[in-house]
C-alpha cells in the first residue's frame, strides 16, 4: 500500500532490522465503533510503499474493553517488545494498559488485568521514558475531560511495567504554553493534552513533543524543554509550535540514512487521516522543521 492510502490516527515508527513498522490507531472510526484491535505496516526502506497490514493485537476473550482502542506505541525494554496504548475500560474510566510481545509485530498481550495508569482518571497516550539511572516511567495525559486543564503526568512503573510504582507527578498543564487556547464550544478554560513523547537531543537537552489546539482551532504539535534535563523539570514552553495547521499526535524517529523525522497524522478528521512525515533539524536547543509543510485545515 502507499503512504497515502493507510488511514491512520497517532502513528508511531519502529526502526528495526532495515525496515520500518509502523502502528498507529487504525480502527476505521476509533471513537464510536467496537475496538477491532491494532495492525503493523512494514516498509523496506523508502517510507512511501508498505506491506500489510498484519494484526499486531487483537482483544482475547474477556478482554475488559471493547472501545476506544487508541495509540498505540511500540518500544524495547529488556528483550521484548512493549506496547503502550489506550482502552475505554468497559464501566469505567480511560487509561493507558502495557501489553507484552516476543516479536515486535506481535501476537501483543496484556500484561495485568487492566490499565496501569489511576483507575479513577480519565487518561490516554501514555509513553515510556527510562530516566538516566534506567527507570521506567510512563508519561501520560489527564485527560481535559476531567480536570478542564489538560495535564501531562509522570509515574514510575515496576520493573517489568506491569503496574504503577508510585503516584503520578504533575509535569505542566496545556494551558502553560503560550500557543495553546481553549477548546471552542466547551466549558471555560477547557484545554487538551494529547500524544506526549520524549526526546533527548544531542547536546543533552530533554524535549517533551505533546500537541493541543491553538487559537484558530487547529490541532498542533509542540514542545517543552526541561531545564533539570529530567523529567522533575521545571519544564520551559516554546512560544509556537513545531507544526501547526491540522497536524499533531507525533513521536520522533532517525531514518537509516541519518534523516530526523517527525512522524504525525494529518488532517484531524476521521477517516482522513494519514501518517505525515517532516524532516527536522536540531536548531536552539530544540526542534525545527526542515522544510515548510503544506497546511491541510
Amino acid at each position: 500500500m502507499r503512504r497515502e492510502d493507510i488511514q491512520i490516527r497517532d502513528p508511531f515508527i519502529v526502526p528495526s532490522g532495515g525496515k520500518y513498522y509502523l502502528f498507529g490507531s487504525t480502527d476505521p472510526d476509533i471513537w464510536k465503533g467496537r475496538g477491532v484491535g491494532f495492525d503493523v505496516w512494514t516498509s523496506d526502506g523508502d517510507l512511501r510503499e508498505f506491506e500489510g497490514p498484519k494484526a499486531a493485537f487483537r482483544p482475547p476473550a474477556g478482554f475488559w474493553s471493547e472501545r476506544n482502542f487508541w495509540a498505540p506505541e511500540v518500544h524495547a525494554y529488556r528483550g521484548a517488545w512493549y506496547m503502550f496504548a489506550t482502552f475505554l475500560v468497559t464501566g469505567a474510566r480511560r487509561g493507558t494498559a502495557v501489553l507484552r510481545s516476543r516479536e515486535l509485530t506481535g501476537p501483543f498481550e496484556p500484561t495485568g488485568p487492566g490499565p496501569v495508569t489511576p483507575p479513577d482518571w480519565e487518561c490516554l497516550d501514555g509513553t515510556l521514558y527510562l530516566d538516566r539511572a534506567g527507570r521506567p516511567w510512563t508519561v501520560f495525559c489527564h485527560e481535559w475531560t476531567q480536570v478542564g486543564d489538560g495535564e501531562i503526568r509522570a509515574m514510575p512503573l515496576s520493573d517489568d511495567l506491569s503496574k504503577a510504582a508510585g503516584d503520578p507527578a504533575l509535569l505542566f498543564r496545556a494551558s502553560e504554553a503560550p500557543w495553546t487556547a481553549p477548546l471552542k464550544g466547551r466549558a471555560p478554560g477547557s484545554y487538551v493534552t494529547d500524544g506526549p513523547f520524549l526526546h533527548r537531543l544531542s547536546d543533552g537537552t530533554l524535549l517533551l513533543l505533546w500537541s493541543s489546539f491553538d487559537a484558530e482551532g487547529a490541532y498542533c504539535l509542540g514542545a517543552a524543554r526541561s531545564e533539570g534535563g529530567e523529567l522533575a523539570g521545571p519544564w520551559i514552553q516554546e512560544e509556537k509550535p513545531i507544526v501547526a495547521g491540522g497536524a499533531g499526535h507525533g513521536m520522533v524517529f532517525r531514518s537509516y540514512a541519518g534523516t530526523l523525522f517527525l512522524a504525525l497524522h494529518s488532517p484531524n478528521r476521521t477517516p482522513e487521516e494519514r501518517l505525515e512525515l517532516v524532516e527536522l533539524v536540531e536548531r536552539g536547543g530544540s526542534l525545527r522543521a526542515r522544510y515548510a509543510r503544506e497546511v491541510t485545515a
